[in-house]
């Protein structure tokens, strides 16, 4: 078996992948789902979340099955949070997939959730509206993007 790294813009490619030029990233728009019956997020990389009343939840796929998989999910709603599940939770702490924040080393709880909030007062304070999630092939890693 060999390896070999793929070049794009470039005949010496420094990496698995190395691009040399703009990336573009599929970009999908979801509305949210009612109480026990969230959006499935299985699709795209860069997301708009636009949860309304009584439609507030989406869903991630199961880190286990996707390791390495990366969301960027964005709440485009001026008035409502979008609350973020997974597939594979479990009740019992540390037998399923949980949300561990990129800063803290205690996850959010068996069957948690995370909380992404509008940007109500129109003044870009609300650091839970972009969040990044990373699949580390057992948990969801989250953290924000911007200052």
């Amino acid at each position: 078996m060999s390896f070999s790294q793929v070049g794009v813009g470039t005949t010496d490619p420094k990496s698995t992948l190395d691009i040399n030029g703009n990336l573009s990233l599929k970009v999908v728009s979801l509305n949210g789902g009612p109480g026990g019956s969230a959006t499935a997020i299985n699709d795209g990389t860069y997301i708009n979340l636009t949860p309304t009343a009584g439609n507030l939840e989406f869903i991630l796929p199961d880190a286990t099955i996707y390791p390495g998989r990366i969301y960027i999910l964005r709440n485009v709603s001026d008035n409502q949070n979008a609350t973020i599940y997974t597939f594979g939770g479990n009740a019992t702490p540390g037998a399923g997939v949980e949300f561990f924040s990129g800063d803290s080393r205690a996850s959010a709880g068996p069957n948690g959730s995370v909380s992404m909030t509008p940007d109500t007062a129109a003044d870009g304070g609300d650091i839970t509206k972009t969040l990044l999630f990373i699949s580390d092939g057992s948990n969801w890693t989250y953290g924000r993007l911007g200052l």
